[in-house]
């Protein structure tokens, strides 16, 4: 039986995550974010018929999603793999979807890319695929730059992917996108879902990947500022950043921590600043300090918050002072208590970083009285 072409890293017993690609790429699409998430999970990418690796006859003329799905499963159970987190662009997030409704009992988790759970009705993939198969993909190529990302940015390895397609398999991966439409079904989707959103995606706009989000009961949704349809090419560290957090892993525990000790108003504006140039350092903070260092059982939060506050005075970061005051309250420490530890400081930081902390501490529990009185009023 023939198989999709397929690449698999990271540690056998790892739990299996499989990556779809979107029509006219291989799974190099996906070259600059498997082999991070590789290192805590068996990742399987595979390519769609015709594409990469994979043989163009495993697909006909007038195929599904469904019959892409069948092919996906068919991989997954000659690997011995039962159930799997799957992540998918375009039509390899589609692929996604059909899964997850049809076969919820193999998905563990599901993320959706730059994809939908309808592409703009059957008529514009029928004339595609009339096209490829009269013309081939030669014209096709010629403008993936402008379907597939911003202006300036390329990955040529992806490009030659499009070139070197099979056309018929192309054409028959067209089939399957016009006869696509899920969205009657979204609601009953049970794996947790993610959403990832390309701001500057034409192909499949944040709109389409709101309308899955609102649908999809639990369903995240992140938004990535400067992406087009191949988000995972263009901002690898971005969409390594939200599957990280959704897949578990420690990324997952510190931002629920994250959330408990600094609030989520604080946790959301720090979000929404973020860009492709602090993706990497977003995760950083929520897999290092607080994925594995918070979730230390060895000492209390209310000891981390005094060790914390002690520190910020003693490198006088006062605007980090002023955000960990007011987590040290969430965590149980009293104005009381906060002053101590200030006075403490004033012993060994020194009387001017201490006058200076005293000062950032009054402001912010006085800030946190009048939020009080105005709430119980």
């Amino acid at each position: 039986m023939k198989l999709l072409h397929h690449r698999a890293e990271g540690p056998a017993c790892g739990p299996p995550l499989l990556l779809g690609p979107s029509l006219g790429t291989s799974y190099a699409l996906w070259e600059k974010v498997a082999p991070e998430l590789s290192i805590t999970h068996r990742v399987i990418r595979w390519d769609l018929p015709g594409h990469g690796g994979s043989a163009g006859d495993l697909i006909a003329a007038g195929a599904t999603v469904g019959d892409l799905a069948g092919l996906v499963l068919a991989l997954a159970d000659t690997l011995g793999i039962e159930r799997f987190a799957y992540a998918g662009v375009s039509l390899g997030g589609a692929v996604g979807l059909h899964l997850a409704v049809h076969h919820p009992e193999r998905v563990e988790s599901l993320a959706v890319i730059c994809s939908s759970a309808h592409f703009n009705g059957a008529k514009p993939w029928r004339e595609r695929a009339a096209l490829v198969r009269r013309e081939g993909l030669a014209a096709l190529a010629e403008t993936a730059n402008d379907r597939w990302f911003t202006s300036g940015f390329t990955v040529p390895e992806l490009v030659q992917d499009h070139r070197d397609a099979d056309p018929e398999a192309y054409a028959a991966c067209c089939d399957a996108l016009a006869a696509f439409d899920v969205r009657d079904r979204l609601a009953g989707i049970r794996a947790p879902t993610l959403v990832i959103a390309g701001r500057e995606d034409p192909a499949t706009p944040p709109a389409h990947l709101r309308e899955i989000a609102d649908a999809v009961p639990g369903a995240a949704l992140v938004e990535i500022p400067g992406a087009s349809h191949l988000a995972p090419a263009q901002c690898p560290e971005a969409v390594l950043t939200a599957l990280r957090a959704h897949l578990g892993g420690s990324a997952g525990r510190g931002m629920e921590v994250r959330r408990q000790v600094l609030g989520d108003t604080h946790v959301d504006r720090a979000q929404a600043r973020q860009t492709a140039f602090t993706a990497r350092f977003q995760d950083f903070i929520s897999r290092y300090a607080w994925g594995e260092i918070w979730t230390d059982p060895t000492l209390s939060r209310r000891e981390r918050s005094m060790i914390t506050l002690t520190a910020l005075v003693a490198h006088g970061h006062h605007e980090e002072l002023a955000m960990h005051v007011r987590a040290a309250r969430r965590n149980g420490l009293s104005p009381d208590e906060i002053g101590a530890v200030l006075l403490q400081t004033a012993v060994y930081c020194g009387v001017p970083a201490a006058n200076s902390a005293f000062a950032t501490a009054q402001r912010v529990l006085a800030e946190e009285s009048e939020e009080d009185a105005g709430t119980s009023g």
